[in-house]
């Protein structure tokens, strides 16, 4: 099995800064795509940031030029630093992962817990 560990969440004011981080562990064989999605009361969940099986990465509009995905291969691990933080993106932010396992070498997508943000104005 694989668990996909969130943490960094929390309360901040408008414009402040929070970091996020998500740890894959388990039977892992390789990532081949890791993000963010987050989830608002009465909203769908929506992509905040990923890196695709291709290694590029993927912003929803609202959080270019503030929010940066990066990762560690290494650690299969990946960070969401969130800068000018606004009440908006107020949100449970879940970890996403698609992950080939090493048992039977087959892919499936994994999803954390879920970690809440707050931002106040």
């Amino acid at each position: 099995q694989v668990q996909l560990v969130e943490s960094g969440g929390g309360l901040v004011q408008a414009g402040g800064s929070l970091r996020l981080s998500c740890a894959a562990s388990g039977s892992i064989f390789s990532v081949n795509a890791m993000g963010w999605y987050r989830q608002a009361p009465g909203k769908q969940r929506e992509l905040v940031a990923a890196f695709t099986s291709g290694g590029n990465t993927n912003y929803a509009d609202s959080v270019k030029g503030r929010f940066t995905i990066s990762r560690d291969n290494a650690k299969n691990t990946v960070y969401l630093q969130m800068n000018s933080l606004k009440p908006e993106d107020t949100a449970v932010y879940y970890c996403n992962a698609l992950v080939v396992v090493t048992a039977q070498l087959a892919t499936y997508t994994y999803w954390g817990q879920g970690t809440q943000v707050t931002v106040s104005s």
